[in-house]
This record gives structure tokens, C-alpha cells and sequence, in this order.
């Protein structure tokens, strides 16, 4: 864009005015509009890279160009261009294609990106040209695939062998392969949000794959990723196969999904949410427990993460205290949660997903408003230990005050004032400001907390009822004698 001088004139005969006239605006790099730009990648907004900067870095290798260049990472280099050595043999020297497919599509992927791509040697930064960008997704999308076709051969030969460890018959001089620690240290820096590369590639780049097992990269990068969702694949891959399949001219959109921190995203998004309506503040765990809630882990398997109910049946909840027998839950308030594992690694999945949500889906903040949720139920450790009696939180943390601390930083910086959880939260308030749900849920846990419990609370009402019948019955008798004896 031409270089142009603007000179701001006010017809105002205003003294302060004057001023103004000689004010010039150099317009020479105006911006761009952001609304041309697809943006799907970007850098973690500074007041949530402040509370924990570890979480949004990768400590060991660099996709993409937002780490590129990073000292620290540079080892890796090594290992992808032995990746690349091995791929070409499986694809027999068939890359020439792809380097033009990327070479095509170049201007497409640096659109991918909210950040100018830039890299530091030595504390200088340089601008990525093409030919680097090219580069640079050539050997990372190279590195990916390879990766994760070993990965998938190395599962299916354990399953084959009944679990047994094969890993050194599979690939017996691949650090990565060997080294169980390395391999999950990777596989965590390929979901941060600053170290992505957009999908459309990497289908791009499985379609010349030969002999795959997989129809598409979808399933495949599910099968590296399983261990982030734990339920079945089969329908959120049918889902995703045809987007991203479509994803592969270069224009995204946002109901597919863009790159790795997405399809994480989407593991734990559920088809039937609720719209989002304005957020309100609701009672802890505890607190919810004391009004007659049960917490319950979500009986079927395999449920997404954030697939939470709230069940009442109004007649039966008034009737809280037999909800302690077995088969008699029907008569509880349930709120149901999917199990929430909680490790090393989770705080990082989550801040990744939040940042990307506030940056990306403003509109749909689903993972937002599940921590949101979870924030809000556990305001104590008193708070994790229930969810843990419950079921509800499985954590390998020190201490449930670790848990706590973790859960409760998660929601800071984070702007957004609705939840698909509103007629929930909704649901759950109305039922603690009720009274009588307040008592009847005090005398169960004092007096009806488990069959034990109720059934000796049972047998003394009976034994009770019985001495007051038989006090009556005694009472009844020595009136009737008294009305005989009188003349």
C-alpha cells in the first residue's frame, strides 16, 4: 500500500481546533481488516499466559511457526527429518506432489494464523517467507503422520499380542517409540494452541498414504489422541470425517474442526446442550448436598465430558430420605456428572481449550462453561473429597486441596457471562431455596445417610410407634378398669 499524509481539518472556529490542523496521520501500514482474515491459530492472550506460562509452551518440539526457532526445541529438529528419511520410503519418494499442493495453498495458511509470522535467531527476529512456510509444513505435517502411523501400528501389535510389550520388535531404534515418557511429552506440546498447523494439510497429506487402516486422518489422529476422551469414537468420527475431508480446500469453517486443539474440543462436546443464556452463581457441592442433591457419576460409559443432568421427579423429591435404599433413587434430586480425571496434564488440556475458546468461539464457549460449572461446585477441598466419595472427580494430585486450587485458578481472566447450563444452574437454585427440601435433606443425613443408618432409624421409629401403641393400649385399659370400679 502506498505511503499517504492525511491532514485532520475542522471547520470550527474553536481555538483548541487549531491545534488539530497540524496533526498528521501516517498511514503507510494501516492494518488490515481482521474480518478478511481466517484466523484459527493464535497466541495465547497475555493475562492468561501470566497465570501459568508453562502450560501454553511446548517443552519439546515446535509445530509450526509461532515456536519456530526456540533453542530449546531445536534437538527435535533431528528426529523430524529422520521422520521425514522414513516417510518418503513409505510413500516412495511421492512428496513433490505436496510440496506444490502447500506451495498452492500457502497464502491459505498464513491466513490460518492471528499472528505476522515471524522467527528469532540469536535474538532477532525474521520474517517467514514462503519458501520457509512451505518448509516448515513440508517437515512438520511429515513428522505428524509418521508419527502417528507408528503409533497405530505399535497399538495394534500390542492388542495382537495380548497387551504384552512389543515396543522394541516394532521400532527398535526409535527414541520416541522407546521411551514411553517422550512420546507423552509430545503428544501434550501437539495440543497447545500456539503450536498448531491447520488440518486441511495433514488430510492433504494422508490421502497419499498408502495400505492406510484408517479412512481418514480424522480417525487416526482420534486413535493418538485417546487418551483425552474417554468415549466411544465411532459417532463423533462420523461426525468429523466428512468436515474435515471437505476441510481439505483451504477454507475452514467453524464447524470443523481446524487443528488438534479443536478436535479436542470436540471430544468433549455433546450433541444435546442447552442455549446459552446469562450465567448465575449457585451453591457448592456441600452446600447443594445439605438441600438434597445426590452427585452421581454418569452411570453409562463412554459419555462426553460435558454431558451434565440435573434430575428431579417433583413428587418424589419430597420423599428425600428414602433415596438412601438401593433401587429408591428415583425418590433423589441427581445431578449427573461424567467422570473428571484430573493428572499433570489436565490443567494444561484446559487452559489450552479455554484460551482457544475465547479466542476462537466468543459465541460458544461450551468448555468455558463447563469449568465454569466445575469452579463453582468445589469451593473447598471438603467440596473435592465429595465429588471423589462420588465418584465424580478421579484425581493422581497430592492432596484435594491441590484439586481444589487447580479447578479454582482455571477460571480467572476468563471473560464470558453465559453457560449452556443456565436451566440447570436454574434448576439447582430453585431446589436449594426450597425449605422443606433443606429439612427433609438435614434428617437424611443425620438419620437416613446410608441403609444401615435408615434401617436402624426405621427399626426405632417401629420399635416407637410400637411402645406408644402398646403405652395407649395400657392407658385404654386402666380407664376402662376405672369406669367398671365406679359405682
Amino acid at each position: 500500500m502506498a505511503s499517504e499524509d492525511h491532514t485532520i481539518n475542522s471547520g470550527s472556529s474553536n481555538p483548541d481546533y487549531e491545534i488539530v490542523k497540524h496533526i498528521k496521520i501516517d498511514i503507510k501500514n494501516e492494518p488490515e481488516d481482521p474480518n478478511l482474515k481466517k484466523w484459527n491459530i493464535y497466541k495465547v492472550p497475555c493475562n492468561l499466559r501470566s497465570l501459568n506460562e508453562s502450560a501454553y509452551t511446548p517443552q519439546l518440539i515446535s509445530i509450526g511457526p509461532l515456536h519456530y526457532g526456540r533453542e530449546k526445541l531445536n534437538p527435535m529438529q533431528t528426529q523430524k527429518l529422520l521422520y521425514l528419511k522414513f516417510f518418503r520410503r513409505r510413500v516412495k519418494n511421492n512428496l513433490d506432489q505436496f510440496k506444490q499442493y502447500l506451495t498452492s495453498k500457502e497464502a491459505d495458511i498464513r491466513q490460518c494464523y492471528a499472528e505476522k509470522l515471524r522467527y528469532d535467531i540469536d535474538k532477532v527476529k525474521y520474517d517467514i517467507d514462503e519458501e520457509k512456510l512451505v518448509e516448515m509444513m513440508l517437515l512438520d505435517s511429515v513428522f505428524i503422520m509418521e508419527l502417528f502411523l507408528r503409533v497405530q501400528r505399535q497399538k495394534s501389535e500390542e492388542d495382537n499380542k495380548n497387551g504384552k510389550n512389543v515396543e522394541k520388535q516394532t521400532y527398535p531404534d526409535d527414541i520416541i517409540m522407546k521411551q514411553s515418557w517422550l512420546n507423552k511429552s509430545i503428544q501434550r506440546d501437539l495440543l497447545l494452541l500456539e503450536n498448531q498447523i491447520p488440518l486441511f494439510i495433514l488430510q492433504e497429506l494422508y490421502n497419499i498414504v498408502p495400505d492406510k487402516k484408517r479412512t481418514s486422518f480424522i480417525e487416526l489422529a482420534h486413535d493418538y489422541f485417546d487418551c483425552y476422551h474417554a468415549y466411544k469414537k465411532a459417532e463423533s468420527c462420523s461426525d468429523q470425517e466428512t468436515a474435515a475431508s471437505s476441510s481439505s480446500n483451504g477454507k475452514p469453517s467453524k464447524d470443523k474442526p481446524q487443528h488438534f486443539t479443536d478436535l479436542i474440543r470436540s471430544f468433549y462436546i455433546c450433541k444435546n446442550l442447552d442455549d446459552f443464556k446469562k450465567r448465575y452463581p449457585f451453591k457448592n457441592a456441600t452446600k447443594l448436598r445439605e438441600s438434597g442433591v445426590s452427585f452421581e457419576k454418569e452411570k453409562v460409559d463412554y459419555k462426553p465430558l460435558l454431558d451434565i443432568k440435573f434430575e428431579k421427579i417433583a413428587i418424589l423429591s419430597w420423599f428425600l430420605c428414602l433415596g438412601c435404599f438401593p433401587n429408591f433413587t428415583y425418590f433423589q434430586a441427581r445431578l449427573q456428572i461424567p467422570e473428571l480425571k484430573v493428572d499433570d496434564t489436565t490443567e494444561c488440556v484446559l487452559r489450552n481449550l479455554i484460551a482457544f475458546e475465547q479466542c476462537h468461539y466468543p459465541n460458544q464457549p461450551y468448555i468455558c462453561s463447563y469449568v465454569s460449572f466445575i469452579d463453582s461446585l468445589i469451593h473447598t477441598k471438603d467440596d473435592v473429597e465429595l465429588l471423589v466419595e462420588k465418584e465424580v472427580i478421579r484425581h493422581e494430585l497430592g492432596s484435594h486441596k491441590e484439586v481444589a486450587t487447580l479447578v479454582n485458578g482455571l477460571c480467572k481472566y476468563v471473560v464470558s457471562d453465559k453457560t449452556c447450563y443456565a436451566d440447570k444452574i436454574k434448576s439447582l437454585n430453585e431446589h436449594y431455596q426450597n425449605q422443606w427440601y433443606r429439612t427433609i435433606a438435614a434428617l437424611r443425613l443425620v438419620y437416613f445417610r446410608d441403609t444401615w443408618r435408615a434401617s436402624s432409624t426405621l427399626a426405632g421409629i417401629v420399635v416407637l410407634a410400637f411402645t406408644i401403641f402398646n403405652f395407649w393400649r395400657v392407658v385404654r385399659l386402666v380407664l376402662d378398669l376405672d369406669r367398671r370400679g365406679r359405682p
